[in-house]
């Protein structure tokens, strides 16, 4: 592996790397693969980006505070808004020293520039809005950095090894200017101002359609990557016609009648106001406790001449601003800070622009309507991207990237792939038993069990059904129909399954009260146990719908009882369709440790291998952006059987809130090799770590942090040291791939028409310069445009090829338990995933429990242990 000291200029070492030496990324081990049973050209929404190598970018550091601080002494944070305002006023009161068009902001605490700026401290007076008082700030400039476009050159031609970090935040600060003036920023995201009537999606919300971008170093060279987006927003209009829009049974002669689903419409939502000028927004805190005619406030002259007096709204408004109020017998907006109020009639207050709409919220037609934005035909979106690269207010729009000496070119990347061949499959014979060799559909790469079964149906003998929708009338489970039918269908698959010992109706009310709920699972386990003194093998639970409910039964079943549960929905179980009862089958069978489907041939890489291999796969699931405490969840799980590897372990372990590093990696991941170890009488010899979620800024952590972490504990056991390789797996990145000939498309059918391949790999032009990373579509693009997943390798003691390693992974794909159809993510990342989801539920199940927000027992390790005899299943699928 290479190795290199920490050096400041080129990179922010991490804390356990400050003082030793640092494992970088692994370089590519060849010029790409060659292995494919056709080649296929592609366009990929990558635009190369010319720059000015004997530029230099100076670097601000910006600290703005009010000149007199709050009689608390505390400093307070300033808002982007507000930061924005007070930037553009001191470049606006003198734009020969601070040229706008020559420098960029990032709305925080950065300023580039390609021209010298005055450093010190700057007093910026102004007031937002016409009768408010002048206030003051104190914005004080600092250079900090230079930054030499020629270390760009210097690293992509392999002079220097760490990529120069700094220069590309700088230099996508620059390519984010240009949308930043014009256009509404939500993350890392813009979309216009100005919305379209045909994006309507009805109750107040209108869809917008905008981009997100950033510049990526390539093998070509640095390279503007660009992708459509679509965010459901509230529409910026008068308060009183979105609530007629959005809240049923609005009505202004009827208002006490929808008073709570105002205030739960319109909390926290800014406003501005129209009865005078103003800049301001207002966040509305409630609304006011009584309606605006009988509304007053103590009124004090400011002078101290006169004494305080009692003025009511109307009036206020009538002699300081000339507004009569129209509609008295509505409430207020209370738009007050910290406990002080401050009333303003509802008729004069406008929606600020840029208000996103979560799109769980919307209705039926609503949500239809954004999927359907969102999830483009390829060469919808292929259209829509080079329009947005084009746009005037788009990253390349005005002069800004110009005076920095950048140029990009508005044409996509054109870059040969290939399409690597599918597996062959494993399959049981439906009547005698033995093995079958199935080859999956040309096109698609799907399969079925048509005449064929699962190549290992686990017996079932005790299982029991739990009918909550036993009460719903019309929405009920009909039993006598559904159970014969679905044992049916399980025999077919070969999974055979005897009556169920138990039928027991209970109602969804269980859901909303946990000590029902508890008492219902312990008492069905109980009574199985009296009757064959055996536990469950499996529960199956019929809901009527979905229901917050279901967190707790999975906590409570998982970490408490210790049986396996498996959920359904009592509508399509009444439909019975032979594809749905398939998938609820395969489900059941693996958490019970059958084997669904396996691959006709060893792994690539490990074929002639005598040893044990085992894939771990790692991820965190975050807490809600809204959500400010709970803690993320780390989730760790790995393959328990070889060659098949095809059953799969858990670890669930919460840390602290919206951490990204796996805190206990190695303990975890040593239970698992544990684990491994006593299924198979044998520890892996050889491991495969795949990492999802994470971004390029943090493998420096992921290699000097995690993967230190596992080869200390690893070599706390004597005498065992396996090889390890590990994998990052990102999906959350913008580049796309679109096929250039018909003949390169995946399928014949509307949609897949357009689409890639399934098996289509790119590992030149667009990757990186030197490491070793490649981009692969394993899936079927039915719907939408397809989006391959990213691989990156950062550790490498199996000196994988190329074509070794995509291979692997794509016959990975083939593996997925819960479907007949290679998935878009290499398994052990997908389990990794739901494992961690499935801990998400747990903390919600806790909160629940306890009927508070977050408490010390969501942090508590114990809280989120499997029972032991569901520790080494796939209870997750």
């Amino acid at each position: 592996m290479k190795r290199e000291r920490s050096r400041p200029l080129d990179s922010v070492p991490s804390t356990s790397s400050k003082c030793m030496d640092k494992v970088l990324p692994v370089r590519r081990p060849d010029k790409g693969g060659t292995s494919a049973i056709r080649s296929t050209i592609v366009r990929v929404n990558h635009f190369p980006v010319k720059f000015n190598s004997e530029k230099i970018i100076l670097h601000y550091d910006v600290d703005v505070k009010p000149e007199v601080l709050p009689k608390h002494g505390r400093s307070v944070k300033i808002p982007k808004s507000i930061l924005f305002m007070i930037k553009e006023k001191l470049f606006s009161d003198d734009p020969s020293r601070f040229p706008l068009s020559r420098t960029a902001f990032d709305g925080e605490k950065n300023i580039f520039s390609v021209v010298e700026l005055p450093t010190g401290k700057f007093k910026v007076e102004f007031s937002e809005s016409e009768d408010m008082k002048i206030r003051s700030y104190i914005f004080t400039i600092k250079l900090v950095n230079q930054l030499e476009l020629r270390k760009l050159v210097d690293y992509f031609s392999g002079k220097l090894l760490s990529i120069p970090r700094e220069i590309l935040q700088g230099m996508d600060v620059v390519m984010k200017e240009n949308p930043a003036r014009h256009m509404i920023s939500v993350g890392r995201s813009f979309y216009p101002v100005k919305f379209s009537e045909n994006d309507d999606l009805g109750q107040g919300i209108v869809s917008s359609r905008g981009f997100l971008h950033s510049l990526k170093p390539t093998a070509q060279g640095l390279t503007l990557c660009l992708d459509y987006s679509v965010l459901a927003f509230r529409k910026p209009i008068p308060v009183i016609d979105f609530l007629e829009e959005h809240v049923k049974g609005f009505r202004l002669n009827d208002f006490r009648r929808v008073t709570k689903e105002v205030e739960v419409a319109l909390k926290g939502l800014k406003v501005r106001v129209n009865h005078r000028l103003c800049k301001q927004k207002y966040t509305i805190s409630g609304l006011s406790g009584e309606n605006t005619r009988y509304l007053s406030f103590i009124a004090e002259d400011p002078e101290g001449k006169s004494s305080s007096k009692k003025v009511g709204i109307i009036d206020y408004f009538r002699e300081k601003y000339g507004k009569d109020i129209k509609y008295k017998d509505l409430p207020c907006l209370d738009v007050g800070k910290t406990n002080r109020k401050n009333y303003v009639p509802m008729e004069f207050c406008i929606l600020v622009e840029g208000q996103r709409f979560l799109k769980e919220k919307l209705d039926n037609p609503g949500a239809r309507k954004l999927k359907d934005m969102s999830l483009v035909l390829p060469r919808v979106r292929e259209n829509n991207i080079c329009e947005l690269v084009r746009s005037r207010t788009g990253p390349c729009g005005g002069d800004v990237i110009n005076n920095f000496g950048i140029e990009v070119n508005m044409r996509m990347t054109t870059v040969a792939g290939r399409v690597i061949m599918a597996p062959e499959l494993k399959l049981g014979g439906a009547h005698n038993g033995r093995m079958s060799k199935i080859t999956v559909d040309r096109n698609k790469c799907h399969w079925n069990f048509v005449g064929k079964s699962v190549v290992e149906g686990k017996h079932i003998r005790r299982w029991a059904v739990l009918d909550f929708s036993a009460y719903e009338d019309s929405k009920g489970l009909r039993p006598n129909e559904f159970i014969p039918k679905f044992i049916r269908r399980c025999a077919g698959l070969g999974i055979i399954m005897d009556e169920p010992l138990l039928y027991q109706s209970a109602g969804m009310n269980a859901f909303s009260n946990v000590d029902m709920l508890r008492e219902l699972l312990l008492g069905v386990v109980d009574r199985v146990y009296k009757s064959t003194r055996n536990q469950l093998q499996i529960l199956l639970c019929v809901m009527a719908m979905k229901d917050p409910g279901y967190n707790y039964l999975k906590w409570f079943s998982e970490t408490n009882i210790g049986i396996v549960t498996q959920c359904c929905l009592s509508f399509p179980a009444n439909k019975a369709n032979d594809q749905y009862l398939a998938n609820l089958a395969l489900k059941m069978n693996a958490k019970l440790g059958g084997s669904n489907v396996e691959l006709i041939e060893r792994l690539p890489r490990f074929e002639n291998d005598d040893g044990h291999v085992m894939f771990i796969g790692a991820d965190v699931n975050h807490p809600g952006a809204w959500d400010s405490g709970s803690p993320s969840i780390a989730a760790v799980v790995a393959s328990v059987n070889w060659p098949a590897a095809n059953r799969y372990a858990a670890r669930v372990r919460p840390q602290f809130h919206r951490s990204e590093k796996i805190l206990n990696f190695g303990d975890m991941c040593l239970e698992l090799i544990e684990t491994y170890a006593r299924v198979n009488r044998a520890k892996p010899e050889k491991i495969v770590v795949f990492r999802d979620g994470v971004s390029e800024g943090q493998f420096d952590m992921v290699l000097n942090e995690e993967l230190a972490d596992l080869k200390e504990a690893i070599q706390r056991g004597r005498s065992y040291n396996p090889t390890i390789t590990l994998i990052v797996t990102q999906k959350r990145h913008q580049t796309r791939l679109f096929p250039e000939n018909k003949r390169d498309r995946g399928g014949e059918d509307r949609n897949l028409g357009q689409n890639v391949s399934p098996g289509t790999v790119v590992d030149t032009i667009v990757v990186h310069p030197f490491e070793f990373d490649f981009y692969l579509c394993s899936h079927y693009g039915g719907i939408g445009t397809s989006k391959p997943t990213h691989y990156h390798v950062l550790y490498d003691e199996h000196r994988f090829t190329s074509d070794q390693l995509q291979k692997l992974i794509y016959n990975l794909c083939f593996t997925f338990v819960r479907c007949t159809k290679p998935v878009s993510l290499v398994p052990p990342v997908y389990y990794a995933d739901l494992a961690a989801y499935r801990g998400r539920l747990y903390h919600d199940a806790l909160e629940l429990e306890r009927s508070g927000p977050t408490s010390a027992a969501t942090f508590d390790e114990r809280s989120y242990r499997l029972h032991g005899d569901l520790e080494n299943t796939m209870f997750f699928v």
